[in-house]
């Protein structure tokens, strides 16, 4: 049993550290969704999460470290969020439609955005190689796309433009977000043409139940 400090049970050291580093990537997060990539300094990231500059170098070991870790952590939120969908007996359009909007809270996300804008904008020496994090992310959409959408009368080629296409769609829609800012409205008709597109595509090599 943990020992009891005067607020409750007394944390150990890992759950500190995870504590300090998740409050630590949540404010770089923040900060590049509110101002930018550019405007999220260092003096910004410490004052947003609570912390001196040297605790974040502690745990990250610079800025390099901490960009490096939100990209992990963004997609690691991104699988988990396909994760948590299964095939089952769901009928196609059920499927197409829950994985849509599942992927679509995660590209209109600030996890997203702060992605976006690391692999847009960073160029250190250290920095992420956008080829290396889009084939991750690749990887993780293609595990849960073959689970809802087995269909081995489609060719590979065919599922990866299907698949390409797809990402293409909301990422151009996360994009337009950016642009548009707090005023950004919803992009329901987009998203559901992306959906019938899908249901057509893929009717034919399934059987939709």
């Amino acid at each position: 049993m943990k020992q009891q400090g005067p607020t409750g049970p007394r944390r150990s050291h890992a759950e500190r550290t995870a504590e300090t580093r998740a409050k630590i990537i949540s404010a770089v997060v923040a900060s590049i969704a509110e101002v930018g990539f550019q405007r999220t300094t260092a003096a910004e990231i410490a004052l947003r999460a609570g912390v001196t500059w040297g605790a974040v170098q502690h745990h990250f070991g610079g800025k390099d470290g901490i960009l490096l870790a939100v990209l992990e952590d963004s997609f690691a939120r991104f699988a988990e969020r396909l994760s948590d969908l299964a095939r089952g007996e769901v009928p196609l359009e059920k499927r197409v439609a829950l994985f849509v909007d599942c992927a679509w809270e995660h590209f209109e996300s600030d996890h997203y955005r702060s992605t976006f804008e690391i692999l847009l904008n960073y160029a250190g020496p250290e920095g992420p190689e956008p080829e290396l994090w889009q084939t991750e992310m690749f990887e993780a959409w293609n595990r849960i796309w073959t689970q809802l959408f087995d269909a081995p009368q489609r060719s590979r080629r065919q599922t990866v433009t299907l698949q390409h296409y797809t990402i293409s769609v909301l990422s151009g829609l996360a994009s337009m977000k950016m642009l548009e800012g707090p005023t950004a409205r919803i992009r329901q008709a987009e998203l559901d043409l992306l959906k019938d597109t899908l249901r057509h595509e893929l009717a034919p090599g399934e059987d939709a139940r």
